[in-house]
């Protein structure tokens, strides 16, 4: 009960976001809103305001903005101001691209408050030494605390695999706490062969220290919480597209793709653990959908962002014909990738995965 009700407020939250940031701009462009909806299908519940008809429907697998003008020719005639279809270019491609920025700009939210606020994460304390490594072979122990590494000052164990890693296996100096003393040790990593997040061969420098599992509270001043969660939001969206990538060169198997089952899985899992992972997986999550809805897929965001651009550049709208094989094909991606997301779902249940 908890998963299911995790992940509609997960899903629902996102989809309001994203929905919002369509509502909205057209709304700034005084483009008339007929429909906004969480879920498709069926409606369950609705009230309608001055012009627009607000919906809670059956699906709740997204949601969508039904535009004045967007598919009806004979609307356009009324009040053909107000029309999506008769609006420039630009703005038809920023009603369309407000969604996913809007998904971002959540994810960023989030990592703000959570970064200005505070968090708990792993302390710079070594839990263990392994031996024959660097870290031993100078002479670091466990329960040092490592505080600055090449005169740079270190507060979480994020902070020290960061630098390490940084240096591509150069040598370091490691500035370290042993009760009342200051200690300095000088090593140099070596490289060791690992896999990575996609299961692929690569080499890594390490010094041979296991984390403590100490944990501290870390916040961030408002100037450094921005650019950590700029950060934090690229970097998402740099793995989310690597991951594309990487299923695209079958790197990673399809086996692999989650849907609404395993969403509502690990967001169970995660609510278990506290309301900070629960927002953190939904900005996770946030940036994963805008990602996805700006690939230049037919009926997708970006696949509509191609169509204005069409249009931006040669001053011409594509042709009706066009546009219904193109919908179709956006469709049929769309069919193949929820029976193949649902497939797996389904099979992981059976296997109990």
């Amino acid at each position: 009960m908890v998963s299911i009700l995790s992940a509609i407020i997960v899903i629902g939250i996102l989809v309001l976001v994203h929905e919002f940031g369509h509502y909205v701009t057209a709304k700034y462009f005084n483009v008339k809103v007929l429909k906004f909806s969480i879920g498709f299908g069926p409606k369950i519940f609705g009230v309608k305001g001055k012009e627009t008809e607000y919906l809670i429907s059956s699906v709740p697998l997204g949601g969508y903005v039904k535009l004045y003008g967007e598919d009806d020719k004979d609307e356009i005639f009324e009040e053909r101001d107000r029309a999506f279809s008769t609006q420039s270019p630009l703005r038809k491609i920023a009603i369309v691209f407000a969604g996913p920025f809007f998904n971002f700009l959540f994810a960023f939210f989030v990592f703000f408050l959570i970064n200005t606020i505070g968090y708990k994460t792993v302390s710079t304390k070594i839990g263990d030494v392994k031996e024959k490594y660097p870290a031993y072979n100078a002479g670091i122990k466990k329960d040092d605390r490592i505080l600055k590494i090449n005169d740079i000052s270190v507060k979480t164990w994020e902070d020290i695999s960061k630098i390490i890693k940084s240096k591509d296996g150069s040598e370091l100096t490691l500035e370290v706490q042993r009760n009342n003393q200051i200690l300095i040790f000088k090593l140099k990593p070596v490289l060791e062969s690992t896999k990575n997040i996609f299961g692929e061969d690569t080499k890594i420098p390490v010094l041979g220290i296991i984390s403590s599992d100490e944990l501290i509270s870390i916040s961030h001043p408002i100037h450094k919480s921005i650019t950590r969660s700029f950060s934090q939001v690229y970097e998402l969206t740099k793995m989310t597209l690597i991951t594309i990538v990487k299923l695209i060169q079958r790197v990673i198997p399809v086996s692999s793709l989650g849907g609404p089952i395993m969403i509502t899985k690990l967001a169970g899992e995660t609510a278990k653990t506290g309301a900070t992972s629960l927002i953190l997986f939904m900005a996770l999550l946030s940036v994963n959908l805008a990602v996805l809805n700006l690939l230049p897929i037919p009926i997708l965001d970006g696949g509509h962002i191609i169509l204005f651009s069409f249009e931006l550049i040669t001053g011409k709208k594509v042709s009706e014909r066009f546009k219904e094989v193109y919908t179709y094909v956006g469709m049929f991606i769309i069919i193949l990738l929820t029976i193949t997301v649902f497939y797996n779902d389904i099979m992981r249940v059976i296997l109990g995965k």
